[in-house]
């Protein structure tokens, strides 16, 4: 096992986990998204955790790991039906890399499924084999796991451990390709693996497949191998051979340091490795110090990932201030632990002096009490203060001089030892924690390239750097365009828009907009409101990009003649005209005070209708398309679609539409990707149906 467990691990795992059968499933946590533990009790030995890491490992340990005080829902849902349960055994599916833990509940069977191959999942079903829930839903080309689903495994693999001679004859006989690699994939052993069996065949690993003789040397040394899944040692491969320390954090970071690999089979050849009595054990020794600190990468996480009041919400400045935390954090935690280990040899060092004391004071409390005791204390120079209710002291220790130096707390009943321990104690957990923060400030690094790269690539391509945004413009829950003269034109996209565009956005300066169709989106062409230049433009920018700002004061004291039939054209291409298959169709605009939602005598509306009385000024002949420019209205990046003839003359780049064969949602996809503008922004402002892709500049350049 190097980064994921292997088939031949999977079968030890189940082979350990089957060895616990009757063990009670007392608690389940989830102290990281990518961990899930569960607290067995099983009979006759010390309880344990089952330690399952997403995609990685499973292994037992019983390493002291904090715990959220507030469960996530998957481990809510976990304990729901696994609390008290029995653990009645654990198989592997086949050769392949799932392992499947059986209980036995107060509602009946319950199989905890855990997939190690890809980014991995557990899934809990029921005693049917319909999914109660998976830690994620994912959905594959031959099934999906999700919620009520019926769970339905992947193909199986080949499970070699059930061949004859004749049968890994014919694998090598079929092969194109040299030895290692034929056993690693026909086998499904892995390269590891498949290089350990060539070694033990003492046959040389990149032979041609179909060049082996002796299969027969194949075949016992393969059998050998998985015999030892049968037993019960575990090795460690690691780069130098070391002294194991007797204290567990050095440990952890000579195995860090050290260790390589890790599995139930001895690694032959030039290899060095060191035994371990299980797999588990070998695993702990290796993975167990930084998944014990899940919780604190966790937090750690969720403290980086706070935006202070004023600061912008780009993933760089995220990660930035996310990076500068964790250092801290690490610095912080090093230092508080170094310290607390340093009391800990202090109290070792100065064995007599503590235990003095600490007998001293205990006497002294049961000849005459706790308040003679405290007053006596304070003649002595050793001690500061005593508390009774936790019966503990405060005492000085020796400095290099022998004068009274540092103050620590010190448990009457505790001996020397014990109160030594729990400064060591103390220091393994702050280590463990810095251990996190290390952890999660390597990722955040990793990521910090990934989003420089990234940005720097889209800056060559002229992409625009985009934040989600938790609120929009009002005008964006509506279709929208600028006209010519800078006005604001806003239409419904459904009848209950159609309402709010006359109800709350058409007031008495307006005009009134609508394609002569059924169905048609009600628009207003705002007298007042629309866009002008930014004079503050965002420096974040790529070239080509107009800066336009929001205003409600534009100069303009009637609607401009010359815009109203580009307002139209919108309306119309806003409508199911644009799906029709025609090439042109009307419009017509009225004023405010024609338009009402009083019927005559008999007659209904329903809603987003509304009747418009009195003479109307009709467009005709309207051409159906659109262009779609880039722009930023108040340093925003966004899509704008209008006529052709407003876009071209506002924005440097844009791309003409018509109605054609193209869905709209790939098309979006398209603009989003070649721009850096959100998908959803794109479909948002493209007309409803599909498309064709006329003259671009600047888009797809």
């Amino acid at each position: 096992m190097r980064d994921q467990m292997s088939s031949f691990d999977i079968a030890r795992m189940a082979l350990d986990i089957n060895a616990l059968a009757g063990a009670r499933c007392r608690k389940m946590y989830q102290p990281h998204y990518e961990q899930v533990v569960l607290r067995l009790n099983p009979k006759g030995i010390a309880k344990c955790d089952l330690v399952i890491v997403r995609g990685q490992r499973v292994y037992f340990s019983q390493r002291d790991r904090p715990m959220p005080t507030q469960p996530p829902q998957f481990a809510m849902l976990l304990r729901k039906h696994l609390s008290n349960a029995r653990l009645t055994g654990a198989k592997q599916l086949g050769f392949d890399r799932i392992l499947v833990l059986e209980f036995d509940t107060k509602n009946g069977r319950r199989d905890l499924i855990i997939e190690m191959f890809r980014n991995g999942n557990v899934i809990l079903v029921d005693e049917d084999g319909v999914i109660i829930q998976p830690l994620t839903h994912v959905t594959y080309e031959t099934r999906t796991i999700k919620r009520g689903e019926v769970y339905v495994a992947p193909p199986e693999p080949i499970d070699p451990r059930n061949w004859s001679v004749s049968q890994l004859q014919e694998t090598l006989k079929d092969s194109d390709r040299d030895l290692v690699h034929t056993l690693a994939g026909k086998m499904s052993l892995g390269r590891a693996y498949a290089h350990n069996l060539c070694v033990l065949a003492g046959i040389e690993p990149t032979l041609n497949a179909t060049e082996i003789k002796d299969v027969d040397r194949l075949y016992e040394a393969f059998q050998g191998m998985v015999e030892q899944i049968q037993q019960s040692g575990a090795f460690a491969v690691v780069n130098e051979l070391f002294t194991p320390s007797s204290n567990p954090l050095e440990l952890d970071l000579q195995m860090e340091q050290h260790c390589v690999e890790v599995g139930p089979v001895a690694l032959s050849g030039d290899t060095l490795s060191m035994e371990f009595e299980t797999l588990s054990t070998a695993i702990d020794a290796w993975k167990g110090g930084h998944d014990s600190s899940a919780l604190a990468r966790r937090e750690a996480e969720k403290m980086a990932e706070i935006t202070a009041p004023g600061q912008t919400d780009s993933e760089a400045e995220k990660l930035a201030r996310r990076e500068d935390q964790q250092a801290s954090a690490i610095d912080k935690l090093t230092v508080k632990g170094e310290k607390q280990q340093n009391i800990g040899k202090s109290i070792q060092n100065n064995w007599g002096h503590v235990e003095s004391l600490l007998n001293q004071v205990k006497q002294s409390v049961d000849d005459v009490g706790w308040d003679e005791t405290r007053k006596a204390i304070k003649k002595i120079g050793w001690i500061e203060s005593a508390d009774p209710a936790s019966r503990t002291i405060r005492a000085k220790l020796p400095d290099e001089n022998g004068e009274p130096g540092p103050a620590v707390e010190l448990h009457l009943d505790k001996s020397v030892h014990q109160n030594a321990q729990i400064y060591f104690a103390k220091g393994r957990k702050d280590k463990q924690r810095s251990e996190g923060a290390k952890a999660a400030l390597a990722e955040t690094q990793q990521r910090q390239k990934k989003v420089d790269k990234k940005r720097a690539k889209d800056e060559a391509a002229g992409r625009v750097s985009i934040t989600k945004r938790t609120k929009k413009f009002w005008f964006e829950r509506n279709r929208w365009t600028m006209l010519s003269s800078g006005q604001l034109l806003v239409g419904g996209r459904d009848a209950k828009g159609n309402d709010q565009i006359v109800k709350k956005h058409l007031s008495a300066a307006d005009l009134y907009f609508h394609a002569d169709l059924h169905g048609a989106p009600s628009c207003s062409l705002k007298l007042k409101e629309g866009f002008e230049e930014d004079p503050n433009p965002n420096p974040m920018l790529p070239e080509g990009v107009p800066s336009l700002r929001l205003t409600q004061s534009l100069e303009i004291e009637e609607h401009p003649e010359e815009s109203l039939p580009d307002a139209a054209q919108m309306a119309v291409c806003w409508s199911r005209a644009w799906g029709s298959g025609g090439a042109a169709a009307t419009a017509f605009h009225a004023k405010q005070g024609q338009v009402s939602k009083t019927t005559e005598s008999g007659e209904s509306l329903g809603r987003g209708g509304f009747v418009v009385r009195g003479n109307r000024h009709w467009y005709k002949d309207l051409n159906i398309e659109l262009t779609l420019g880039l722009v930023a209205i108040n340093g925003i990046p966004m899509p704008m679609v209008g006529t052709h003839a407003v876009i071209s003359d506002v924005c440097q780049r844009w791309i003409r539409l018509t109605p054609g064969t193209q869905k709209k949602e790939l098309v979006a996809t398209k603009i989003a990707k070649a721009t850096g503008l959100l998908q959803d922004d794109v479909l948002s402002a493209l007309p409803p149906g599909n498309l064709a892709l006329g003259e671009n500049k600047g888009i797809f350049d």
